[in-house]
């Protein structure tokens, strides 16, 4: 399994543009995806070239564009950072860590019981 580059917060922001695209994007989609951001475009073109390096973007040159895909899934960038998280926070432990956010969180009716389908289904 290749090497998943650790991506930083305003990282994520890019990757999920890219992401939520099927075809490569221009950097100037980009842009305007994450006009909320209030990010100067430079800003962004220097996410885009630090997530080049990092491998975890890719692009190619067409005419005057460069277009930018993704070079790792969202499930591996998700499963990289969650195993991170659980290592550094609570040792590996994964108890622990469902226990600390199930008494810390407002949980609805429906989420508990949803919690309770995945852990039966884990038991089988």
């Amino acid at each position: 399994m290749p090497l998943i580059p650790r991506i930083a917060e305003s990282e994520w922001k890019v990757m999920k543009v890219i992401w939520a695209s099927p075809e490569p994007l221009p950097s100037y989609d980009v842009i305007q995806a994450l006009r909320d951001e209030r990010w100067q475009p430079r800003t962004i073109k220097t996410l885009l070239n630090r997530l080049v390096k990092k491998k975890a973007l890719g692009y190619h040159k067409y005419k005057n564009l460069y277009l930018y895909y993704a070079l790792v899934a969202e499930t591996e960038c998700l499963k990289a950072e969650s195993d991170s998280f659980l290592e550094r926070c609570f040792g590996g432990s994964l108890q622990p860590m469902l226990a600390h956010f199930v008494e810390q969180r407002e949980l609805t009716r429906e989420e508990i019981k949803q919690l309770i389908r995945i852990l039966d289904e884990k038991r089988r």
